[in-house]
């Protein structure tokens, strides 16, 4: 019996885990036993990507795993060199094949890729593809509020939820904030910022040493007291387990306060703006 999470509510009206299991990296028999540990302590929300190239290992463990397929919620997402409508309807198809699913719980347009300028037709494919029942809820990653209002502008349909970088180096306060006063949930990826630098943070070790917790469990307290779902990568069992032992006890406003602040105008890890960034 693995440990129960919170969930939220996104604004299509489907629930979600407030942390899940990151798989950048996780492949072929080595990745599927990692997911099926992080399964069976309890992890229901599940993100992947077509340009992980690890969705049939995702799948794999869907279909070994005991959990019952409705309990889990599982994402990929949608390279840029297919935002063209007809090619974003295709890849979609595609990864479900690979992933052997009938339906994706969450399907999100990986980056908006703006000199390009496909992925408000990008938008309407995933929009299409919910109708047909491919897809649950659809949202986007490292989308800016400009491209947000565009979406909703000329689709009628907002995004569930926005995936962006996210950790105590680049807290994107302002577009939490908008993301918040526009009902969308704000997604943390690299939510420890993938670098033993905020895990060597004297601050943090205070904290940690304070509430006798680690320092990933108390930067992902962090994440869930600012209302954030991170997806935490590990394919360790007791770093999984660790992940997720975060709700018997919480930070003060003190706490939160003094690790926000670690945030920097150059915070990113790779420099990757979303106004000028492009991946295919």
């Amino acid at each position: 019996m693995g440990n129960t999470i919170p969930e939220i509510t996104l604004n299509d009206g489907m629930t979600v885990p407030v942390i899940g299991l990151g798989t950048y990296k996780l492949k072929g028999n080595e990745g599927v036993n990692s997911i099926l540990s992080a399964m069976d302590l309890g992890y229901r929300l599940i993100d992947s990507a077509y340009n992980y190239e690890n969705e049939g290992t995702v799948g794999e463990a869907v279909r070994r795993s005991s959990v019952p397929r409705e309990e889990l919620n599982i994402t990929s997402k949608l390279p840029g060199r297919y935002q063209s409508y007809d090619k974003a309807i295709t890849t979609i198809q595609e990864s479900l094949f690979r992933a052997n699913l009938d339906y994706y719980d969450l399907y999100l347009i990986h980056w908006p890729n703006p000199k390009q300028d496909t992925y408000v037709e990008a938008w309407q494919a995933l929009i299409d593809a919910k109708k047909e029942g491919l897809i649950r809820s659809i949202g986007v990653c490292n989308f800016l509020p400009e491209h947000l209002m565009r979406l909703e502008k000329e689709t009628g349909v907002k995004p569930s939820m926005n995936q962006i970088e996210l950790h105590p180096f680049f807290n994107q306060a302002p577009q939490r904030k908008w993301h918040e006063e526009n009902n969308i949930k704000t997604e943390s990826w690299s939510p420890l910022a993938r670098a033993n630098e905020v895990l060597q943070n004297d601050m943090i070790q205070q904290i940690a040493e304070h509430h006798n917790k680690s320092l990933s469990q108390i930067i992902l307290r962090w994440h869930y007291q600012l209302g954030a779902i991170s997806i935490p990568k590990s394919a360790s069992p007791a770093r999984q387990l660790e992940n997720i032992s975060i709700f018997d006890f919480a930070l003060d406003d003190t706490e939160m306060n003094m690790i926000s602040g670690l945030t920097r105008a150059d915070g990113r890890i790779n420099n990757q703006d979303p106004a000028t960034y492009e991946e295919f």
